[in-house]
């Protein structure tokens, strides 16, 4: 439990989660409250490489606070994702996970991108519809306007973790996405 979640704070999170998932699956069947302990820092990590918990689970073991992350993450909603990390900022806090949540914005990047991707049903998008895409989700309505320097940043950053396979043309101005696989799991991204 302690290496693993040692090693979620040093950012080795395929260690951390192999280490954490160990001491959940050994901890004894009647300690809800050590596996409880476990999840939170569980769940961080799998959500960082990925991995969404399921609402049963966050349920059972009374973690909703993770909820709204989920759904934020999966809907690539940056307003969502603010609002609920706003709100459970008292537990994040306390656990110490607060800003290893704040990873989860590069899989939130990447599913927005993923639906700008599906709007234009082409693997030729020009880098002002993922700007209009970021300026209208921005995580805090009194948040700047994003400008393209931001966005190419951004979309840089997703390719080089392999989130999103493609490049940017800048002369054009435009993202050239794979025409296979474009948006490859996110397991596949995180190893």
């Amino acid at each position: 439990y302690f290496v693993g979640q040692q090693q979620m704070f040093q950012s080795k999170f395929k260690m951390a989660e192999e280490n954490l998932a160990f001491a959940f699956l050994h901890c004894h069947k009647e300690s809800k409250r050590n596996k409880q302990l476990i999840l939170i820092f569980l769940i961080t990590v799998k959500m960082v490489l990925g991995v969404m918990p399921s609402m049963f689970l966050l349920q059972k073991y009374e973690l909703m606070q993770f909820g709204e992350l989920v759904i934020a993450v999966k809907d690539g909603d940056l307003q969502r994702f603010g609002k609920a990390l706003e709100a459970n900022e008292d537990f994040f806090i306390k656990w110490g996970i607060r800003l290893v949540l704040e990873k989860l914005k590069t899989i939130i990047y990447r599913n927005l991108f993923k639906k700008v991707y599906l709007l234009f049903q082409t693997h030729i998008i020009p880098v002002s519809a993922f700007k209009d895409a970021l300026n209208f989700k921005k995580e805090y309505e009194d948040d700047e306007e994003i400008d393209d320097e931001e966005v190419m940043c951004i979309l840089s950053n997703l390719i080089h973790e392999n989130k999103i396979k493609g490049y940017i043309s800048y002369q054009h101005m435009k993202v050239v996405l794979s025409k296979q696989n474009a948006f490859p799991a996110l397991s596949a991204s995180s190893e």
